[in-house]
């Protein structure tokens, strides 16, 4: 007998003969019979797979590959439609029918009229040049009406314009005529409706949003209205009433009389009256936007402020032909003008006052709502207008008898009249429908498109243009 290590087990071969065999763990055996010969087979069961080695590191980047054909160019898309190209037209006649899109130069001796196109599309634009010496005029059609922006538009028929009074935003106006009627406008200026009887009206003051309007008569009663000046009623004695100023809701009011009379104040809308101060040549009075800051001006003395409602008064400045005065909203500064003197101005309701501008025929002045834009005229003179609180002034509009002037809360909109004229409103807008039109002389042109509801705009200008 012999035995021999093998790495698969111990086997002790007993040359054909019996013995014994021992095996390790794992091995198979097979055994042919007869041949004397020993087959191991050293597959054995397949063991759990190991856990997963660290992952390598990455390699680096392939090559960028090659660029791919470029496709072809798609199809072109319509053309749009073609801009609103302008065709100029020289017109010698004094009448033409305007087409959209077309420019009209005006050349004859004599007025020429230009009618806006009766239907023109969205966007569609008509120019208008002066050439001849007859200028021209822009004609509207039915329910058309052309907005600014440009100078002063004239409103309303010619009369004895006396006062005139502004909403807070502009929209509702209160203009008075001595004598003639109370006129009032829900449109800016564009239209204006007679309201009440004939007297001698000469002054009008609204609350902030213009439904209740205070006006007086000289020689005649003081009359209030709570319906934007639909209906009137009368109020305290007949005197020589010259001026009337509200407070922004209407309930304080103040009203002067200027033939050696009093100040009077009221705390009830109107309804009842208090005599305040000393009789004196009152001719103009402001107040703040509560009431409670007030100012009055003598002719020919001095300028008086209270600040208490009117209970007490002191003077201030010199003696001067004072004739209009008016006040911020929280009567901090105040702007007074004088008959062939300066327009003044006040910072500190009315404690200093500094004069600008030139001496000349003021006659009226208005303040925005801040006190710094501000707006006053000159009887046969100009409209002035102050952006920087009155420091420096800027002469627009024409010479006419202007007579009073008022403003909105934020003094972009304006309004002026004119004793023996018009009423002038700004920016300008005309009156709708054929009452409306715009005119220009020889060197003035303009440009105007059409943006719907029977609207146009301006959209350039130059010269001097005046809307009807």
């Amino acid at each position: 007998i012999f035995g021999y290590y093998s790495p698969l087990g111990v086997v002790n071969s007993l040359n054909g003969q019996a013995g014994d065999l021992t095996l390790l763990q794992g091995t198979n055996v097979t055994i042919t019979p007869g041949a004397g010969t020993l087959t191991i087979d050293a597959s054995g069961a397949t063991g759990p797979t190991g856990p997963a080695g660290p992952t390598g590191p990455i390699g680096p980047t392939g090559a960028t590959g090659n660029t791919g054909l470029t496709g072809s160019t798609g199809a072109t898309g319509a053309a749009g439609p073609a801009g609103p190209g302008v065709t100029w037209v020289e017109v010698t006649g004094t009448s033409r029918q305007a087409a959209s899109n077309a420019g009209y130069v005006a050349n004859n001796a004599a007025l020429v009229t230009v009618t806006l196109p009766a239907s023109p599309a969205f966007g569609d634009v008509v120019r208008v040049a002066g050439l001849g010496v007859g200028g021209w005029k822009v004609a509207l059609n039915a329910g058309q009406q052309v907005t600014g922006p440009w100078g002063w538009g004239a409103h309303a028929n010619s009369g004895a314009w006396s006062g005139v009074a502004s909403s807070s935003d502009g929209t509702t106006l209160v203009a008075v005529q001595s004598p003639g009627q109370i006129f009032t406008s829900t449109d800016s200026g564009g239209t204006w409706a007679p309201q009440e009887s004939n007297r001698n009206w000469m002054s009008v003051a609204s609350s902030s949003d213009g439904t209740k309007v205070v006006a007086v008569v000289q020689d005649g009663q003081i009359y209030t209205s709570t319906d934007s000046g639909a209906n009137w009623w009368p109020h305290e004695s007949n005197r020589s009433w010259q001026s009337v100023a509200s407070s922004s809701d209407g309930t304080k009011l103040v009203a002067v009389d200027n033939d050696l009379g009093q100040i009077y104040t009221s705390t009830d809308s109107g309804l009842t009256w208090t005599p305040q101060d000393s009789n004196r040549n009152w001719t103009s009075v402001a107040s703040s936007s509560d009431g409670t800051k007030l100012v009055a001006l003598e002719y020919g003395g001095q300028i008086y402020t209270s600040t208490d409602s009117g209970g007490t008064w002191t003077p201030q400045d010199s003696s001067r032909n004072w004739m209009s005065v008016a006040s911020s909203s929280d009567g901090t500064k105040l702007v007074a003008v004088a008959w062939g003197g300066q327009i003044y101005t006040s910072t500190d309701s009315g404690a200093i006052w500094t004069p600008r501008a030139s001496n000349a025929g003021w006659r009226s002045v208005a303040s925005s709502s801040d006190g710094t834009k501000l707006a006053a005229v000159i009887a046969g003179g100009n409209i002035y207008t102050s952006t920087d609180s009155g420091f420096t002034w800027t002469p627009g509009e024409s010479a006419r008898n202007w007579l009073s002037v008022a403003s909105s809360a934020s003094g972009a909109k304006v309004a002026a009249v004119v004793y023996g004229g018009q009423i002038f409103t700004f920016p300008g807008a005309t009156s709708p429908g054929p009452a409306g039109s715009l005119t220009g002389d020889s060197d003035a042109a303009i440009e105007v498109q059409y943006i719907g509801s029977g609207r146009f705009r301006v959209l350039s200008m130059i010269g001097n243009i005046v809307s009807q």
